[in-house]
């Protein structure tokens, strides 16, 4: 992502924090304070142990109703785990931890990133994943998140997307049809990008107006038909800042070619890290979402995954 490249002047910094062996793999963080009137209530979180994990730079997320855990990384990773809540959804930590490397397709992967920078992961109703891929701009289907995977249908044009700034949003609605946002291939105005809706063979191209300042970096399908958004900003002065959006059902029904799709914001008063990661799942009666930092391989950043319920 662009950042990076920002980033690159604090080259050295990627190291690991020490570790102890039998330490967990999260540990639980309080709820945040929200302000009065808040759609969502904050559930609490969970600091992720990196070193414990094996990597880092999560930048796509998938909870089931079961609470089976689903994550990929830039550094081209798969992640599987059980979210564990306590009383009230409070989220205690993660168990069953698996691991390994993701399928790029190639029998001898290509130097760097190119192959393998996985930004979106979502999963279709018989269970296919869904991963997008950026740099080298692609979507990828798997039987099982560790298995070898197969070619997609991408939705066209997405190949003119920025090295750095394709598919970072990817998820499947409510009926079934894929919704796919990038991250940086403008659309005429400054803040409008391109996104599809549709499924491999028919698509409809609409544009995204994102918040000023900020790019979209995931999505997550709703009940009704509806999808959440994340968008984060960064800048060297002022840091990150993320947000949570939302896009009606109606707007996604069926949008005209030329349409300006503009969601409306749930939250914008995250922690100041790089969130990337969005899911929603229904637990214990209600819609339950969760939110996901990429850390950039720093030890200056955090890998937070943070729960919040729809009130």
């Amino acid at each position: 992502m662009r950042r990076r490249r920002l980033l690159a002047g604090l080259g050295g910094l990627g190291l690991l924090g020490a570790c102890g062996m039998d330490a967990p793999p999260a540990t639980p963080l309080p709820p945040l304070d929200l302000p009065a009137g808040s759609p969502l209530q904050s559930l609490g979180g969970l600091l992720l142990n990196r070193g414990v994990i094996g990597f880092r730079g999560l930048s796509g997320l998938h909870i089931g109703p079961d609470l089976a855990l689903a994550a990929v990384s830039d550094t081209g990773r798969w992640l599987k785990a059980r979210l564990v809540l306590g009383q009230d959804d409070h989220p205690l930590g993660l168990e069953g931890l698996s691991s390994g490397r993701l399928s790029d397709g190639l029998v001898i992967g290509l130097p760097g990133r190119f192959s393998r920078d996985a930004e979106s992961l979502a999963r279709l109703p018989d269970g296919t994943w869904l991963v997008g891929f950026e740099r080298w701009h692609r979507i990828r289907a798997y039987d099982d998140i560790a298995g070898w995977g197969r070619p997609a249908e991408a939705p066209p044009g997405l190949l003119r997307a920025p090295l750095n700034a394709g598919l970072e949003s990817l998820a499947v609605l409510a009926d079934g049809r894929w919704l796919a946002i990038t991250e940086g291939l403008k659309d005429g105005e400054r803040n409008l990008l391109r996104g599809w809706v549709g499924v491999p063979g028919q698509w409809n191209a609409f544009s995204y107006r994102a918040t000023p300042g900020f790019v979209p970096t995931d999505a997550a399908p709703l009940p009704d038909g509806g999808a959440l958004v994340t968008e984060r900003r960064f800048s060297l002065l002022g840091g990150f800042k993320g947000r949570l959006r939302r896009l009606s059902a109606a707007s996604l029904k069926a949008p005209r070619p030329g349409a300006i799709l503009v969601p409306e914001t749930l939250l914008d008063t995250l922690p100041a890290e790089n969130w990337e990661g969005v899911t929603s799942f229904p637990h214990n009666g209600r819609q339950l979402v969760a939110m996901v930092t990429d850390d950039n391989e720093l030890f200056l950043q955090k890998g937070l995954l943070l729960l919040f319920a729809f009130r």
